[in-house]
C-alpha cells in the first residue's frame, strides 16, 4: 500500500489497457458515424477510383489499428521496465 501511495507502484498499465480497448472500439464507431461522408467520398469518382479509395480507406483503418496497438504496447513495456528496475533496486539495496 505504501508503494502505491508513494507512486512507486503505478496503476497506469491497467488504465492503459482500458483506454486501448476504448479506442479500439471507438475508431469503428467514428467511421460508422461518418459513413455518409465516406460513402459520398467514394461515390464521387469513377469505378477505378472507387475501388482505389475503398481499398485505401480499408488499409488506413487497419494501419491505424496497428499503430494504436503499437503505441500502447510501447507505453505498457515502458511501465513494465520501470517495475522490473524497481524490483532490481530493492534487491540491490536491501
Amino acid at each position: 500500500m505504501w508503494n502505491f501511495l508513494n507512486f512507486n507502484t503505478f496503476i497506469t498499465k491497467d488504465i492503459l489497457i482500458f483506454i486501448y480497448y476504448i479506442g479500439l472500439f471507438f475508431m469503428p464507431v467514428v467511421m460508422w458515424i461518418y459513413r455518409e461522408k465516406i460513402k459520398n467520398f467514394i461515390k464521387s469518382s469513377s469505378l477505378q477510383n472507387k475501388i482505389m479509395r475503398t481499398l485505401t480507406l480499408v488499409l488506413m483503418f487497419f494501419v491505424l489499428q496497428i499503430i494504436w496497438r503499437m503505441i500502447f504496447e510501447t507505453m505498457i513495456a515502458y511501465f513494465n521496465i520501470h517495475d522490473y528496475l524497481q524490483i532490481l533496486q530493492e534487491e540491490i539495496y536491501s
